[in-house]
């Protein structure tokens, strides 16, 4: 009888982060540095929780409105209010990703979605260019990244910028294989 090779360790990840084209303007932000790094070493998991949750490519923008504590996620232009609908998905597809037994996850930054930290977030029905009054504050949190802190409090979770230094990298690195020493 052969023995099994291990599982790789599995990391979810950004999906556009992966050069899919799963943003509003149907392009990606692919990151050639993290595909390199972690792409040897991991199982890197795929989410694009805009598209998964029903919205098409292209579609309209969505930003954060109202308070850092509790913020919608509403269409720019018709201001739709989609806030259930992605928790909803979110919820769901989260059960699907623990099951996964997921080590870690990489977040797309300054994304409504994604953004885990310093996101744009603006007053309700303001327009808000950026230099205006009523300009976005940067204390918002993507409404995807908030769930996957809240299901997985002690997954290492960070920005695609993170990784893009040497020692952020090592460190990310090191607290999914200690996740993965714990499982």
């Amino acid at each position: 009888m052969k023995p099994r090779k291990p599982r790789r360790i599995r990391v979810g990840i950004s999906a556009c982060l992966l050069g899919r084209q799963v943003r509003y303007d149907g392009g990606h932000k692919r990151d050639r540095s993290i595909l390199t790094t972690l792409g040897r070493r991991f199982e890197l998991v795929p989410v694009g929780p805009e598209l998964e949750a029903g919205l098409g490519v292209p579609r309209e923008p969505l930003r954060l409105e109202g308070r850092s504590a509790s913020p919608r996620l509403v269409f720019t232009r018709t201001r739709g209010d989609i806030t259930g609908r992605m928790n909803a998905w979110a919820r769901r597809r989260l059960r699907e990703l623990e099951k996964m037994g997921l080590c870690g996850f990489v977040l797309k930054s300054n994304s409504p979605s994604c953004g885990l930290k310093r996101v744009r977030l603006y007053r309700p029905g303001r327009p808000g260019a950026p230099g205006r009054p009523g300009a976005p504050s940067r204390k918002g949190q993507g409404l995807f990244a908030r769930a996957v802190v809240k299901h997985f409090p002690r997954l290492p979770v960070v920005e695609e910028q993170h990784l893009h230094h040497r020692a952020g990298r090592a460190e990310f690195v090191r607290r999914v294989l200690a996740c993965r020493e714990k499982a």
